[in-house]
């Protein structure tokens, strides 16, 4: 076969490579597409929230319900607990994600801040008494300082141990002694018995200021011992400045009942804040896209659950305990970084890195393959050689014999070029020489068909190579 007919092959292979390639391609292609379809399925985040039937179990359970409805990127799976401190145990533990407790409980060292479910305010009273023939007026019984709770009875609305402790702390920071102040606790659902103990002096609610559950005391109350007497806590700031997980609050006048205005005035007093909690090791693309859900979705769990309205944004401009986690407090002051601020000096040093291992490996090739590219430069100085010679052809089978050698020197080339020894450039070169080689050929088989026996002189060729 013909030089210039082996050369003209090589497309062929090179076809079925480019086929082979986009195959290769297509099958890439199809498994990017599949991890970026897995990489996109939404994030399930398990919450601990208790006890059952609580309106926090109801707020969970309503966002729960709406995040499945709108969410395309987070899910949240409600594990019911026993009550608040059980479901910071749990999470503590690491069999949950999140987890909704009061913020004075006991927690995980690492628990941090994804969101405000309510605040709660504490709301001292004390009964007034009734004149009549019923019940006695007891002197002294008025009560309409903090100070004057020292060695009465106070009953505490929950019987959670969270809400003795908080009295414990403001009767501490009002310079009462704790231990000659004694209490009784009383389920929510106690509120009627609570009303008509007598023993007890004042009381104490724990709650949102619409809370049902604090109008309806105050008023059982009312109606059993009189108008209600509140009772401010006089140092609500220094309170709040050495338990940082407290703050000062007001409560406004006539929050409670309008007519008569119950209270009569603001009252100062503290408040604690219902969370949303989640652990330190919560990555930031998950607590972030986990909040901008849940305020996408407030007024959808609004609309089912009244309490979600309380839900608000931690504040991010001051020291708070817990602290607030750091992929909502990028949402929240707008400092949150795309996949790219993320994730491109990764690309970067990946692109530079797979670069550096392209020239490497390009080297490495070239170095292996040396010795055949050395081969490749021998065999064209053998065909320029041939070239040279080809004049001192005396017959037809002097020109068939170095037309063999020329043959197996192009199978030889073709076979290193499919190997990938040989460059483009190199077979370029290649063909230019085999052009020399097939034109000096055809010249000297002309003259020995013409009869002439004379060397050809080493001329210029048609495509300008050496003839």
């Amino acid at each position: 076969m013909p030089p210039s007919n082996a050369v003209r092959s090589v497309p062929d292979r090179r076809q079925r490579r480019l086929l082979i390639v986009l195959a290769m391609g297509f099958v890439a292609f199809g498994a990017a597409a599949a991890a970026l379809f897995y990489v996109l399925q939404p994030e399930t985040l398990r919450i601990a929230v208790g006890p059952s039937g609580s309106e926090d179990h109801h707020v969970v359970e309503a966002m729960a319900e709406a995040f499945e409805e709108e969410s395309r990127t987070v899910r949240i799976l409600p594990i019911t607990t026993a009550g608040a401190a059980e479901s910071l145990a749990l999470m503590g533990a690491g069999k949950a994600d999140l987890a909704v407790g009061r913020g004075d409980l006991a927690m995980p060292a690492d628990a941090q801040t994804l969101a405000v479910l309510r605040k709660n305010y504490v709301v001292l009273w004390s009964p007034s008494g009734r004149q009549g023939k019923d019940i006695k007026k007891k002197a002294g019984a008025k009560i309409a300082e903090i100070a004057d709770l020292s060695g009465r009875k106070v009953g505490i609305i929950g019987r959670t141990g969270a809400n003795v402790a908080l009295l414990r702390t403001i009767l501490e920071g009002s310079g009462v002694q704790p231990d000659k102040v004694s209490t009784a606790q009383f389920g929510t659902e106690e509120i009627e018995k609570l009303a008509q103990d007598t023993t007890l002096d004042a009381y104490l609610a724990v709650g949102p200021l619409d809370s049902k559950i604090t109008a309806a005391a105050i008023a059982a109350t009312s109606r059993s011992r009189g108008a209600p007497k509140f009772i401010p806590v006089e140092t609500p700031e220094a309170i709040s400045l050495r338990h940082p997980r407290y703050e000062a609050e007001e409560i406004p006048g006539s929050v409670f009942n309008a007519n008569p205005a119950w209270p009569e005035d603001k009252v100062d007093t503290i408040s604690v804040n219902h969370l949303i909690l989640g652990r330190k090791q919560l990555s930031e693309a998950k607590a972030a896209a986990f909040y901008r859900q849940l305020f996408a979705v407030r007024d959808t769990i609004t609309q089912r659950v009244a309490g979600a309205a309380h839900i608000t944004k931690p504040e991010t401009e001051k020291e708070a305990e817990p602290s607030v986690h750091r992929g909502a407090a990028a949402v929240i002051n707008g400092t949150e970084r795309t996949f790219l601020d993320k994730y491109g000096d990764y690309f970067w040093f990946a692109l530079l890195l797979l670069s550096g291992i392209g020239s490497a490996a390009a080297w490495l090739r070239r170095y292996l393959n040396r010795d055949e590219r050395d081969d490749n430069t021998s065999n064209r100085n053998r065909i320029l050689e041939l070239v040279s010679g080809i004049g001192e052809a005396r017959s037809e089978e002097d020109l068939r014999t170095s037309q063999r050698e020329v043959d197996a020197i192009i199978a030889e080339t073709l076979k290193c070029y499919d190997d990938g020894a040989i460059e483009q450039e190199d077979m370029a070169a290649f063909g230019l020489v085999l052009d020399l080689f097939d034109h000096a050929a055809a010249e000297r088989r002309a003259a020995l068909q013409s009869g002439s026996s004379s060397s050809l002189p080493f001329s210029k060729s048609p495509r300008g190579g050496v003839g």
